[in-house]
């Protein structure tokens, strides 16, 4: 048996959505005439209380954007040290908008208005302008730690205080409400703009859509011009993400359920030194022995897995992982000890 714990980006899209967008009815997205593209774009600004959407192939891509829309070179913004858009973005803050990056050490990546402020840049020529402030929601590094609306709450004040944007990278915004209960209808009045990944959690093949304020879409069609990301007939890919949308948000818990039971397995093996606390479908773990060995180990036994520090695995579930490969991956776990 094997079962890929990875990334929840390695799915493949179910019977259901396969014949979904097969099914779609397309246009020329780059005209504005796909018409399933603007459905997807319209439903996801709804459930998010947003003007606008715009599609793009990857999350990386609305992030960038979102960054391009909301800075000048020349700027500062503020993000927690593990954030996706720093670290896994290929250093795209600096080559695709100028600006420099101030990093925050905030437990499990959870930033506070307290942390951001003291860093809010004075108007001063030696200075970068500060200008935006980027949450990640769930934390990739944190072990998919989750904001709630209440912590977002005071920093959207205090951004709003010191005319800051606050954007936020929603890779698993599904995974984070799920957790948290909240409504994501309640986003919309504390960004200004918000990354929503339907290739993760929600299991779509490709796609993520930046929501926002009709204006910087706007502006965020033409950036995305440039940059390459105009897909035409892209309502076979926007099928994929209304079906989500729509069959994959609830069915999320399972995948939770199933990380709480792999930490609680591992925390109990004599191998593994530390567990990080599960709160949605990431599990991080800390080894006796170095990563790459216990990786090797797993991959014998048809698990796999990637390494995240030299002694740390992650693993993280998603709809191709069923009960019995849990169940499989459990055994497979003691049987390392």
């Amino acid at each position: 048996m094997t079962v890929d714990l990875r990334s929840d980006t390695i799915t493949k899209p179910t019977p259901g959505m396969l014949e979904a967008m097969m099914a779609a009815k397309v246009g020329d997205d780059v005209f504005g005439e796909d018409e399933t593209v603007n459905a997807l774009e319209e439903k996801l600004a709804g459930l998010f209380g947003m003007e606008a959407g715009m599609l793009c192939p990857s999350g990386t891509m609305t992030n960038q954007i979102a960054i391009k829309c909301f800075t000048q070179p020349l700027d500062e913004l503020i993000a927690d040290q593990t954030a996706h858009v720093y670290r896994y973005e290929g250093g795209g803050i600096a080559f695709n908008s100028a600006v420099s990056t101030r990093l925050l050490n905030a437990p499990r990546g959870i930033l506070t208005a307290g942390m951001i402020e003291p860093e809010i840049n004075a108007e001063n020529i030696h200075y970068p302008h500060t200008s935006l402030v980027v949450l990640e929601n769930t934390v990739n590094k944190g072990g998919g730690s989750c904001y709630t609306l209440k912590d977002i709450e005071p920093i959207a004040a205090l951004c709003k205080q010191h005319k800051l944007k606050l954007h936020l990278d929603g890779a698993r915004i599904f995974n984070a409400l799920t957790q948290t209960g909240d409504s994501a209808a309640s986003y919309g009045q504390y960004f200004d703009g918000i990354s929503v990944c339907l290739s993760k959690g929600l299991g779509a093949p490709v796609g993520s859509v930046l929501l926002a304020d009709q204006a910087t879409i706007k502006y965020a069609r033409r950036i995305r011009k440039v940059l390459g990301g105009g897909m035409r007939q892209a309502g076979f890919l926007a099928a994929a993400g209304i079906y989500a949308l729509d069959h994959h948000v609830e069915r999320l818990k399972i995948d939770h359920a199933h990380a709480h039971i792999l930490a609680g397995e591992l925390s109990g093996l004599s191998w593994v030194t530390h567990v990080v606390p599960v709160e949605t479908n990431i599990v991080l773990f800390d080894t006796v022995e170095p990563a790459e060995i216990v990786l090797a180990k797993l991959e014998e036994k048809g698990i796999k897995a990637n390494s995240t520090d030299k002694h740390r695995i992650r693993f993280v579930t998603h709809l191709d992982v069923h009960a019995d490969q849990v169940e499989y991956a459990v055994a497979c776990l003691k049987a390392l000890s």
